[in-house]
């Protein structure tokens, strides 16, 4: 018996992996993470599989079912929005699980700073402007935030910065961030990245408090930085005619034989 824990995705049903759909397909029960988890990606569960929203339950409860799972010899697929690797408290359910020695998996998903950024059409790592995104939050009432891992020191580094579960602290990012980038500096929300009820906020720094409805005040993702313009920028030398291809040799002299491990 194994706790398969797999990211859901950012909202559309068809942005889950292969992998993660043939996980729940395959798993008697399911775990879900409420209203964040859509439907559709609940479809692929068995027939018969026990399906449970774990948005009323602590984290002793949570545990609880995976242990009564294990007993019973049944695969458990836990399923969280985005992906797995940050805000997912997996690392905590992980910690108790691996105690009661119960064997776990991680299947990644397809996170919310990608759907967003797929929705605006844009890269965030433009030649020139950023070649770093940041993903980061501001303090919650879930979690503080270390001493050096503040938004103005983030802004001193000029990345495309992805800021979650802040929307509530508008404020407080545009009079951190405004110094170091700029007033006119381009801003990007976007609510409930690749869900039907999809909204994009495109806006300065100066003016991102009065352009973001006040409806807008969670499962929304906020994005600064020049990036974010989508101008101004190099070109690669990726493409480049006179680039060294090590990986694509350019003649019928550089065959892809002469490539060795190492080489870049």
């Amino acid at each position: 018996m194994t706790v398969h824990f797999v990211g859901a995705g950012p909202g559309a049903a068809d942005l889950l992996t292969l992998r993660g759909r043939d996980i729940i397909a395959s798993c008697p029960v399911c775990l879900y993470a409420g209203s964040l988890v859509p439907q559709a990606i609940l479809d692929h569960c068995p027939a018969d599989a026990e399906i449970i929203n774990t948005a009323p339950l602590d984290l002793d409860a949570i545990v609880e079912t995976c242990v009564k799972a294990h007993s019973e010899g049944k695969d458990v697929a836990r399923l969280h929005s985005g992906d797995l690797s940050v805000w997912s408290a997996m690392g905590e359910q992980i910690r108790r699980l691996k105690a009661a020695e119960i064997p776990i998996s991680v299947t990644p998903g397809v996170p919310s700073f990608a759907a967003a950024a797929a929705a605006l059409g844009t890269e965030l790592t433009l030649p020139g402007l950023a070649q770093s995104v940041v993903l980061t939050r501001t303090p919650g009432r879930a979690s503080t935030m270390p001493e050096g891992e503040t938004l103005k020191n983030f802004a001193a580094t000029g990345a495309t910065l992805a800021i979650h579960l802040s929307i509530s602290n508008l404020d407080k990012i545009v009079a951190d961030l405004s110094p170091a980038y700029g007033a006119d500096c381009p801003v990007a929300v976007v609510y409930r990245a690749s869900w039907p009820d999809e909204q994009i906020i495109r806006t300065s720094l100066a003016d991102m408090s009065k352009d973001v409805p006040e409806n807008i005040r969670r499962t929304a993702l906020i994005l600064v930085g020049p990036a974010l313009a989508g101008e101004g920028f190099d070109e690669s030398c990726l493409y480049s005619t006179d680039y060294d291809r090590r990986y694509r040799p350019q003649t019928a002299e550089s065959p892809w034989s002469e490539w060795k491990e190492g080489d870049d």
